[in-house]
């Protein structure tokens, strides 16, 4: 199971004397363990360094959805007996994701205060939350009536349709929403390409490409800036960018084939996954964090001989503590990353 799945829902404490152009050198890296499994995945985090994500069971290729704070990890369970993957976290520590039901469909879940609820849908059998924000309004995407994806926002009870950028047979997908309400994801346009959106008031906008013709937005700070994946010129590979006034500018200083931004915080700070060339030429996926103009690859900022590859950042909050997960020992382990001091 995996942050974006299928189409059909297509830690760190900086100095406060280190300057704002200063690169952390070195992080330590502290494994999350999991709920008895062998695969674990951490998805997002809160500015209290709480983890959601998604781990395998004992003796099981079934997992749940996780809760991790103050060292400890905490399953929350599913809307039956079957998977269920956290995606988000807020400040209040509600979590969101999805979670499969015992006819084998797909709904969203809100967990809070110890209790994981079914949230509605457009009228479909599936559906996912994949952001929250603080006052506990949630994006997701859900199936319509018709057999369509549609990105909503639900708020106060009440769920809406957030339209589209002008193909309603394609699809719309919300990743995430700041504490303005604002909300970004994807949606096919009149040329049926998929486009990056800004949604804002009750209105839909596309922030364009890199030069290709698809582009994705996979979060958004309480600054407006937005990071997601943009296609190059010629579609021949795509990279992650950083979205703000009004401008789609590409941040991958590693000349990557494939990067995409996955999570950023309220200075900016952009974490996700690039590919590098391994030494026989093919490519692999590594966790980078984007600061200060620099892209790097987080696996030169972790002890050598760690054992680890880190795979992906998902999740940084305001303090920079970085989430994912990478291989350990050949297995899927969840990480939490923290700055050396």
């Amino acid at each position: 199971m995996y942050r974006r799945p299928a189409h059909f829902l297509i830690v760190i404490v900086l100095s406060l004397t280190v300057a704002a152009t200063a690169f952390a050198q070195s992080y330590t890296i502290t494994d999350l363990g999991s709920l008895g499994g062998t695969v674990t995945e951490a998805q997002g985090i809160n500015r209290l360094g709480q983890v959601t994500g998604f781990s395998t069971l004992n003796n099981s290729t079934n997992g749940h959805a996780f809760l991790y704070s103050s060292g400890q990890m905490t399953d929350l369970g599913s809307l039956s007996q079957n998977d269920s993957l956290g995606l988000a976290i807020n400040a209040s520590g509600q979590v969101v994701g999805y979670s499969e039901l015992s006819d084998g469909t797909y709904r969203g879940f809100l967990y809070s205060g110890g209790k994981m609820t079914a949230l509605p849908t457009l009228g479909g059998n599936f559906g996912a939350a994949y952001g929250i924000n603080k006052s506990g309004q949630i994006v997701g995407s859900s199936v319509t009536p018709s057999g369509i994806f549609a990105g909503f926002i639900y708020s106060n009870g009440t769920i809406t349709d957030l339209g589209n950028l002008g193909d309603p047979s394609d699809g719309t997908q919300a990743y995430s929403i700041n504490s303005s309400g604002q909300v970004v994801g994807y949606s096919y346009d009149t040329t049926f390409n998929f486009k990056a959106f800004l949604w804002q008031s009750g209105s839909m906008t596309s922030l364009g490409t890199l030069g290709g013709d698809w582009s994705q937005a996979f979060a958004i700070n309480d600054a407006g800036q937005i990071t997601g994946s943009a296609y190059l010129p010629g579609n021949t590979g795509a990279h992650v960018f950083l979205y703000a006034n009004g401008n789609m500018t590409d941040i991958d200083s590693q000349h990557s084939e494939y990067s995409d931004g996955d999570a950023i915080n309220s200075a900016g700070v952009v974490v996700g996954e690039m590919t590098v060339k391994s030494n026989n030429g093919s490519l692999n996926y590594h966790a980078f964090i984007y600061r200060a103009g620099k892209m790097k690859d987080l696996n030169k900022l972790i002890p050598q001989n760690s054992g680890w590859v880190l795979k992906q950042a998902t999740g940084i909050n305001d303090s920079g503590q970085i989430v994912g997960w990478g291989m350990l020992h050949k297995q899927i382990h969840a990480f939490l990353l923290s700055p050396s001091k």
